[in-house]
């Protein structure tokens, strides 16, 4: 008895020290399996209604621009502006030396005067000359040559007449008046400056509000963009137009397109078009440049994930998902349009699946990952803009591969 009880004490020794090694093994094993699974970052597929955009570079310039230029010839001998200022319709400019302008219109006057009273004694001859005629007194001749005279002399004061006009025109032309409102440049003329007929310009001014952005569009871009301006129901739809300033603002007022040129430039094959933007605080000056965004098209439960989770292998794209295993696994993916800091999906991921973003390099498929959950925001995705962080050469040649070797 005393023998069997002491092997029944040993077996059950031994039964529970082996348990303790497997135990200790195992949590070893784990660990073990634990230390080589690879740590990555992932978010979760989005699925969303989402409207497509396109930026392009543009131009600010104005609607309407001037050269403003004297009609006569002459010293400036008054300005009654200065460069940048505001102006409104018919507001004085300038002012030309008008003396010689003044002489002229006095001897236009007088040449006309003469003319004038020329035409008087014509014109009194030729009646005297009617009555002689009606009563036999002188011939027909007579009264025609005296006729002849009369035209002659009132053709030489309609000339005097036409002469005087164009004389007192020049005088008042001295003043150079404001032809539309707007502001100056500061590329005007100083007082002394002789200002040549046609030739000399005195000052720019342009409109301030509204203005024009103009900016290219490939044929591409232009067709598409020519399709979402038309629905399904033959109804011109909406295409919202906005502007990012060289600072990152965002302009608040939206514009529309205006103008778009009537065929594509033969050396660059872009179409160059203007949206008219309204600027009422003049914030928008002519020659600043800004980014044009062109807004219409929404996508349907759009299925989005960011553009650093998508690796590409020769003409392949791919997402590396987390699999119900904790394994990595690589999707072939259907690419759609480019949004802020994502891709759209065409096919390939579901909405909610879980995307790897970052620790893609070398990693290979049905390797156990150490997943840790991020948000957009820590990430920095965004769908208004570019992520900054991503780089699309990396993607490119990055060294994950789709498959375990």
């Amino acid at each position: 008895m005393f023998y069997q009880s002491r092997k029944w004490k040993v077996l059950a020794l031994a039964s529970l020290l082996a348990a303790v090694s497997a135990t200790i093994m195992g949590c070893g094993s784990e660990q073990q399996q634990k230390q080589q699974a690879t740590p990555v970052k992932a978010v979760s597929a989005i699925q969303q209604d989402t409207p497509l955009s396109s930026e392009f570079a543009g131009q600010i310039v104005s609607k309407n621009t001037v050269n403003v230029q004297s009609k006569v010839s002459g010293n400036i001998v008054e300005k009654f502006v200065q460069g940048g200022q505001f102006v409104k319709a018919g507001q004085p400019l300038y002012r030309i030396d008008s003396r010689q302008y003044e002489s002229a219109v006095l001897q236009a006057k007088a040449t006309l005067a003469q003319s004038s009273a020329t035409l008087s004694n014509a014109q009194t001859d030729l009646g005297r000359d009617q009555q002689l005629y009606a009563s036999n007194a002188i011939s027909e001749q007579s009264v025609t040559t005296q006729q002849a005279n009369v035209n002659a002399y009132q053709a030489a004061c309609d000339a005097n007449s036409a002469i005087l006009q164009r004389a007192e025109q020049d005088l008042a032309d001295t003043m150079v008046y404001a032809p539309m409102s707007g502001q100056l440049a500061v590329n005007d003329v100083a007082v002394g400056t002789y200002a040549t007929a046609g030739n000399t310009n005195l000052v720019t001014i342009g409109s301030s509000s509204p203005v024009y952005a103009q900016f290219s569009i490939s044929e591409s871009d232009y067709l598409k963009f020519m399709s979402l301006r038309q629905n399904q129901t033959g109804k011109a739809g909406n295409l919202t137009v906005s502007l990012t300033l060289s600072d990152g603002s965002q302009y608040p007022i939206d514009g529309r397109i205006v103008e778009t040129d009537r065929a594509l430039a033969d050396q660059t094959g872009t179409l160059t078009m203007k949206a008219l933007f309204d600027n009422p605080n003049g914030l928008l000056l002519p020659g600043m440049f800004a980014r044009v965004k062109l807004m219409g098209e929404v996508v349907p439960n759009a299925i989005l994930v960011p553009q650093r989770a998508v690796q590409q292998l020769l003409d392949k794209s791919f997402v590396m998902v987390v699999g119900a295993d904790g394994k990595s696994e690589a999707r072939t993916v259907e690419l759609g349009e480019k949004v802020g800091s994502y891709y759209i999906i065409k096919n390939g991921i579901s909405a909610g699946d879980t995307v790897v973003v970052e620790g893609l390099s070398n990693l290979q498929e049905g390797k156990d990952l150490d997943v840790t959950m991020v948000t957009p925001e820590e990430m920095g995705f965004s769908l208004e803009g570019d992520d900054t962080m991503f780089d699309s050469n990396a993607v490119a040649n990055s060294d994950a591969q789709p498959a375990s070797e």
